[in-house]
């Protein structure tokens, strides 16, 4: 699962001086298309204070909904394949650029307004968050406890603005994250796994996160202007507005048409019940077969014989309704075999998936285990055909969209079936075989290859592979197209695959 969080608040607040006259203190840049970062150092005159300080810092946050609404079915944000990373990008205009320098990040402690203000030349819009106040609601006004957003805290504390260190479970711990930039064009990219995990379990608040110079930075003798990044009101690059990265992988790889002698792998079996997923119903009180080692599934061929314990299948910590599968390895040195595999350079077998005590069968089909293939994971083809059967030309945003994948090598005849025409060539199936979107007009990637945390890894089943694409973490009225990775001694890239607008 690949999962785009867009920001739903923004903005920056400052003390920015203004005609060498007042600080816009209560000014508001809530609808600005950029945040703008920066410090200034004895610039300006601001009555009769020496060598004044005027800075900014920005506001930032996310709607977490979207992955509480999956907690607990398909998400688990304790597995390690689970990651989080804020994406800031910076905005290219010819402006000077400060270098060398570190941004922080705190999660915030109270909640913020982004109000409407716009001007960011004489900063006269006035509204909520400013340098003053966090947010008002239903007339009363919560003012951050210092200046700025800038009293610091552990976690739980009260009269606090922004949370830098708290326990989570291991001790207390440091919260704050910082980036280092050197030329200052950078864009910024922070993991924020920690922070949005403790969020969705409810020990953290969920209230965004500040941004800042860091340290020392805030308070020498430097001029830093200006670090720009795009704000979420920018129409113009709606895919650079900020946004929060989840990958998680939640793949399930079933190999009924690519099991190997000598190779572990994994088969998969689904319960249904009028059309819907659901859990063996067993026994005369009709007991719904649930965790681990609750199926055993058993295999014969000839006088061969081998069962193996099968579960309810789990993604992370969750178990997915109506899965079952389960993993083994058969050698292919087994003598009552052996002999079939060196004839037909494969074994047909009974597929029997059933009780524990072996009294009830659920399922029976055939399985046919192949030969291993010791090049299966060095593949390379220049006649890679990919295509997508059921695609269509838009996709609402609100959906969630099961995209089938079909590829045919036209350098392998071996795959083709012969029969009355139209002939049928049925899918390879590769285990690591990964998906990426594009921007149909400008090729921005919107969504990148992640052969990390495996978040784009397509799946299989007994049909052939197929991905789910989250249709929101794109822009409405935009023209996409996918590419696709097959990883191997040497990867394979086909590109600009089916072509689809979102829709409203």
């Amino acid at each position: 699962m690949f999962k785009l969080l867009k920001a739903t608040r923004d903005g920056y607040i400052t003390n920015k001086i203004v005609l060498n006259r007042f600080r816009a203190k209560d000014a508001n840049v809530g609808k600005a298309g950029t945040l703008d970062l920066f410090k200034l150092h004895d610039e300006s005159r601001s009555g009769s204070a020496a060598n004044p300080q005027e800075l900014s810092r920005l506001l930032v946050k996310f709607d977490l909904d979207p992955l509480r609404a999956l907690t607990g079915s398909v998400l688990d944000y304790t597995d390690s394949s689970f990651n989080c990373t804020l994406k800031m990008r910076d905005v290219v205009g010819g402006q000077t650029l400060p270098s060398n320098f570190s941004m922080m990040l705190y999660p915030l402690s109270k909640s913020f307004d982004e109000g409407i203000g716009r001007d960011v030349a004489s900063f006269s819009d006035v509204d909520v968050a400013n340098f003053l106040t966090a947010s008002v609601t239903d007339g009363v006004v919560s003012l951050w406890t210092t200046e700025g957003a800038d009293k610091k805290g552990l976690l739980g504390s009260t009269n606090i603005d922004v949370i830098s260190s708290g326990n989570l479970g291991a001790g207390v711990v440091d919260l704050w994250l910082t980036q280092s930039f050197t030329a200052g064009d950078e864009d910024l990219s922070m993991d924020v796994t920690t922070l949005v995990s403790a969020t969705l379990a409810g020990q953290l608040p969920d209230q965004g996160f500040r941004l800042s110079f860091s340290g020392s930075q805030e308070t020498d003798s430097e001029t830093r202007f200006v670090k720009r990044f795009i704000s979420r009101h920018s129409h113009a690059q709606p895919h650079k507005v900020p946004t929060i990265e989840v990958k998680y992988n939640d793949s399930l790889q079933d190999h009924h048409n690519i099991f190997y002698f000598d190779l572990s792998g994994s088969l998969f079996f689904n319960s249904f019940e009028r059309g819907q997923p659901a859990n063996i119903a067993s026994g005369s009180s009709l007991t719904r077969i649930t965790g681990n080692d609750s199926v055993h599934l058993t295999l014969n061929s000839g006088s061969y014989s081998f069962t193996v314990s099968g579960s309810q299948h789990s993604v992370g910590s969750n178990f997915v309704t109506g899965v079952y599968s389960a993993s083994f390895a058969i050698p292919s040195t087994d003598a009552t075999l052996l002999t079939e595999i060196q004839n037909a350079g494969s074994a047909t077998f009974t597929e029997v998936w059933g009780s524990v005590d072996g009294t009830v069968a659920y399922s029976s089909s055939s399985l046919v285990i192949l030969e291993a293939d010791r090049s299966a994971f060095a593949y390379a083809s220049e006649a890679l055909h990919v295509t997508l059967p059921n695609s269509r030309a838009e996709y609402n945003s609100t959906e969630q969209a099961r995209i089938r994948v079909h590829a045919i090598d036209h350098d392998d005849d071996s795959t083709i079936v012969f029969r009355k025409l139209p002939r049928v060539r049925p899918s390879k199936i590769f285990t690591k075989m990964h998906y990426r979107v594009r921007d149909a007009h400008d090729s921005e990637i919107v969504i990148p290859f992640d052969t990390t945390y495996n978040s784009t890894l397509l799946s299989t089943d007994s049909d052939g592979m197929y991905f789910d694409l989250h249709v929101d973490s794109l822009v409405v009225g935009a023209v996409y197209t996918f590419d696709f990775l097959v990883e191997g001694a040497s990867d394979t890239i086909i590109k600009s695959i089916g072509r689809f607008r979102v829709g409203a």
